[in-house]
């Protein structure tokens, strides 16, 4: 099966000529007025479309005055719905001579044309299609049940599933309410059958997979081009399949067939819909047993889905949120059955936070999921369901207060842990710049004086980020921030902490700097690191693995006996200690660095 390319900019919804633009721009004050007029006096009018000019054939023999005449004609149709009324056709005549009269009373170059639904239905079974086309070119004048849309959208999707799919469109046919002009109805429904018959390259499920997903993209295109509202819904069928339903007397293809108006056909449906009339598409015994066991299979259906309501909807309904709410105290994604001992454990006994019932809820539905999964449960009654449905609605709304309650918490936490590590850092700064702190409390008044007014290490923003998170940590109590109001201020203090951090790491590693000897030795390069009252000695600093060493610094300045240390008590050390802003060296520091690394040791200077 091939067919052509298709895009969507390909299609363009066929336009009303210039001519008629302009006659509509002029006329259309009175084509308001004739519209209204009409649809005040017969309620029965379901629909008015301006329809484009009429077409003068070369081959007609008219006088130049009856060309001119059809230039100016304003062709206008309007649609009834009286075929079901008694004396319909009465009521028919009378709608014909009031619209006659009135477009005469507004323009005499109005042309109305008065068709009922039946009308434009019967000519669809006789493959007459120019009213179809006419009116998808027309423009809606009065359309309150989008009768007219509707027809509009469905010629527009016929000839773009036509100029894609060419010879294979058997049948594209109106069905449900369309030709009915039911005014409850909210959508569109098509179909459109398809021959199948010459497939080559794939199975018949990928085509039909495929011709679905193509002609339904060109449904959503159709319905851009239009500006239908409605909801346009389009059934695929490929020919092989409908042959089967046609045999197997399958109830939907029996309500298409009776109900469906072809709006193109390639004298496939119409023969079949007559077939059907005449009764001669009869269900087969198989059929008719195939429908009879349905009945059973779809109650055995039920059965086991009311069965799945409980054993999977129900209980993960409630499993789920009882995880998050441990994985949003901090623990990680738990078991189902730790979930109901962790919920207890923490939330009702330890935290206090949620009442035991809920837990036992949760117990209880998770008891009727392992009863299933385990064959002890083969029926679920509605009952059983709604009942356990009630509580696990109120458990829910429970587990949300506490989510709240959580959330709450951690909030608080949150704050006070970035109160602290901001006002930690502060003092670290002070500290490394000789500024004595007595009390905490004096902080923020040293930070300004100190480091920002008189050393301007720190500007004016540094001193707002941190005032504003000393306010948030007063205010946490009396005061609910919302989330992107939190969220703002921890990601302020973020930037504040990691600017303090890294100017203290700086001016600590300038200090260092000064408080080292490095030394060599043979090929070696040594480093001694002087710290108040010890060293920390590294024997090797271009060595991958780096041997640590400590050693007391004695009063006449020389070293104790060497201790096996590492990096990490290094690191540790440096953060505790006090660095010393001057470092003397006496001569008994180099004696004892001669005795252990020997005596051609050289101290380097300036490095």
């Amino acid at each position: 099966m091939e067919y052509t390319q298709y895009q969507p900019q390909d299609f363009k919804l066929p336009e009303l000529p210039k001519e008629a633009k302009e006659k509509l721009e002029a006329m259309k004050s009175k084509l308001d007025k004739f519209s209204k007029a009409v649809t005040k006096e017969n309620k029965d009018i379901m629909g008015i479309a301006l329809l484009p000019p009429s077409r003068i054939s070369p081959e007609e023999k008219l006088s130049n005055e009856e060309v001119e005449k059809l230039k100016k004609r304003i062709n206008v149709l309007i649609v009834i719905d009286v075929e079901t009324k008694k004396d319909w056709s009465a009521i028919r005549e009378g709608i014909i001579s009031r619209v006659i009269k009135k477009a005469n009373e507004v323009d005499e170059n109005i042309f109305v044309t008065v068709m009922d639904i039946a009308e434009i239905r019967e000519n669809c079974f006789d493959a007459k299609y120019e009213i179809l086309e006419m009116i998808a070119a027309g423009a809606a004048l009065y359309d309150p049940k989008d009768f007219l849309g509707a027809l509009k959208i469905s010629e527009v999707h016929k000839n773009m599933t036509l100029k894609k799919f060419d010879k294979y469109i058997v049948s594209y046919v109106a069905v449900g309410s369309l030709f009915r002009g039911d005014a409850t109805s909210n959508d569109i429904d098509v179909a459109v059958v398809i021959d199948d018959t010459d497939v080559k390259k794939m199975t018949r499920i990928e085509l039909k997979d495929r011709l679905m997903a193509i002609i339904r993209g060109m449904g959503y295109d159709a319905s851009q081009i239009t500006g239908v509202k409605k909801a346009f819904h389009i059934q695929t069928y490929i020919l092989t399949d409908f042959w089967d339903a046609i045999k197997d007397a399958n109830p939907v293809i029996y309500t298409f067939l009776r109900d469906g108006v072809p709006i193109y056909d390639r004298g496939v449906f119409m023969p079949w819909k007559l077939l059907l009339k005449m009764g001669r598409i009869r269900p087969s015994p198989e059929a008719i047993d195939f429908q009879m066991d349905m009945g059973e299979k779809l109650i055995q259906r039920t059965k086991g889905k009311m069965i799945g309501i409980m054993g999977d909807d129900l209980y993960y309904a409630i499993l789920n949120p009882a995880q998050a709410a441990l994985m949003l105290y901090g623990i990680a994604p738990p078991t189902p059955k730790e979930t109901i001992e962790l919920m207890e454990e923490i939330f009702v006994k330890k935290e206090k936070l949620l009442e035991k019932k809920y837990v036992d809820i949760l117990s209880k539905i998770r008891k009727y999921y392992k009863d299933i999964e385990h064959g002890n449960i083969k029926e679920v009654k509605g009952k059983d369901i709604d009942e356990l449905l009630t509580d696990a609605e109120d458990y829910i709304k429970r587990i949300n207060k506490l989510f709240e309650q959580i959330q709450s918490r951690r909030d608080k936490e949150s704050i006070d842990e970035m109160y602290n590590s901001c006002m930690n850092v502060v003092e670290d700064a002070l500290k490394a710049n000789n500024v004595k702190v007595e009390k905490q409390s004096n902080l923020v008044s040293l930070f300004k004086r100190h480091l920002i007014d008189e050393k301007k290490i720190f500007s004016e923003q540094f001193l707002e980020t941190l005032k504003t998170v000393i306010d948030t940590k007063n205010s946490a109590k009396s005061k609910k921030l919302s989330w992107p109001e939190l969220e703002k201020i921890r990601r302020e203090s973020r930037g504040f902490i990691r600017g303090v951090v890294e100017y203290v790491q700086r001016k600590r590693g300038y200090e260092l700097e000064r408080a080292k000897i490095r030394f060599k030795y043979g090929d070696k390069f040594g480093e001694a690191l002087l710290l108040d009252k010890v060293a920390y000695i590294v024997n090797d600093i271009d060595a991958q693995d780096k041997e640590v060493s400590r050693a007391v610094i004695k009063d006449d300045g020389g070293l104790g006996s060497l201790e096996k240390s590492n990096l990490e008590e290094l690191e540790k050390e440096i953060m505790k200690v006090k660095i010393p802003t001057k470092v003397f060296i006496k001569e008994k520091i180099f004696e004892s660095l001669r005795n252990l690394f020997g005596k051609d040791i050289e101290i380097l200077v300036n490095y």
